[in-house]
């Protein structure tokens, strides 16, 4: 694609800059925490079990560890992607307009781990602070989130997972996206 209409595509999808305020400070605080109590609790299930350990983790606690630091902090907090394992992360319209203006970003050039955007939309007469940030893929996630796996990840992925479209990534691709928001 030419650079020029890529670069006009990337102002219509992604049209406000993240700027560094308090929300956006707080969001990528809760993201930290998020991303690092996961990836303990997976480098944990990895190390006792192998990949399918990983997998069942991600099954039963993943969705406890968002919650947690949901009720704790008073945001909305989860993960999403254009290729999910879990129907129960499905995107909305806003968090697909993003994803894929990080996909036209990585596509360009940008580093899929720096990509982050941030925005206040009206939901329902009220003003909700919204923010995503990227999650690249790691050598690690290929384990399950490879085009081809070990035939006990993929039973295990069919046993879990039996719709998984997560699948197929390379080291570098946006694997999804940490989502959080609150109202205003």
């Amino acid at each position: 694609m030419n650079r020029n209409i890529l670069v006009a595509l990337l102002a219509t999808v992604m049209v406000t800059p993240v700027i560094a305020d308090q929300q956006v400070m707080e969001a990528r605080g809760l993201v930290k925490q998020f991303g690092s109590n996961l990836k303990g609790e997976l480098v944990k299930a990895m190390k006792s079990g192998g990949p399918t350990e990983a997998i069942e983790f991600c099954n039963l606690r993943a969705p406890g560890i968002a919650s947690d630091v949901a009720d704790a902090s008073g945001w909305e907090v989860g993960r999403t992607s254009l290729k999910l394992r879990s129907q129960a992360n499905s995107p909305d319209a806003w968090e697909m307009k993003v994803l894929q203006g990080f996909e036209a970003m990585k596509v360009a050039g940008a580093d899929p781990g720096k990509l982050e955007y941030a925005e206040t939309v009206e939901v329902n007469g009220q003003k909700v602070f919204r923010y995503m940030k990227a999650i690249p893929t790691e050598k690690a996630c290929l384990n399950c989130h490879a085009a081809s796996v070990a035939p006990a990840v993929e039973k295990k992925l069919q046993a879990l997972y039996p719709e998984d479209r997560a699948r197929g990534f390379n080291v570098g691709d946006i694997r999804g996206a940490f989502t959080l928001s609150k109202t205003r």
